[in-house]
């Protein structure tokens, strides 16, 4: 046996007719908690808003694939725990999320023509055992915030996560 059918014995790797190689099948569980605000965390969600709004993204979402676990957040700020399409980047399916959901917003009666939501994001793995706890924490949001604020809630999530920041560069 030749190196050629040992690697495709090896590996189960098929050819379609024009020659390229195919795997069978590719499967992946990768769940994520993605964060982020709106510009300078200003308050520009308005209440009667922000369920539309949230059920919005989850409908962005599942429309790339991605399974909508929950979306929630504030006034100022949105969670997202979902899992990440095996096919994009979890860059791609933020900059698609929040781009679309503002023009989304700059469309919604009473018009907020200078909606924006803020340059960066967060995005931290999530164990499909943390979960429950996740999306707990994502429903209390509005609790929560009576007594932290965003700018708290995030550092104590790149603190858990170690990881290194710079307080200048954090917010925009």
């Amino acid at each position: 046996m030749n190196i050629k059918h040992e690697l495709k014995a090896h590996f189960n790797i098929f050819k379609t007719k024009l020659g390229e190689i195919i795997m069978p099948q590719s499967l992946s569980q990768v769940i994520i908690h993605m964060i982020y605000s709106t510009k300078n965390r200003y308050k520009t969600i308005p209440p009667r808003v922000i369920k539309p709004l949230h059920g919005y993204v989850a409908t962005i979402l599942r429309d790339m694939d991605s399974y909508a676990y929950r979306v929630g957040g504030t006034a100022n700020h949105t969670h997202i725990a979902c899992s990440l399409p095996r096919t994009i980047t979890q860059s791609d399916l933020t900059k698609k999320v929040k781009a679309t959901s503002s023009k989304w917003m700059k469309k919604q009666e009473g018009a907020f023509p200078g909606f924006s939501w803020q340059g960066g994001y967060s995005i931290f793995s999530v164990s499909k055992s943390r979960l429950p706890a996740l999306l707990e924490y994502i429903d209390s949001q509005e609790e929560h915030h009576k007594h932290r604020t965003f700018k708290e809630e995030l550092r104590d999530f790149l603190d858990k996560y170690d990881i290194d920041y710079d307080e200048k560069y954090l917010w925009d």
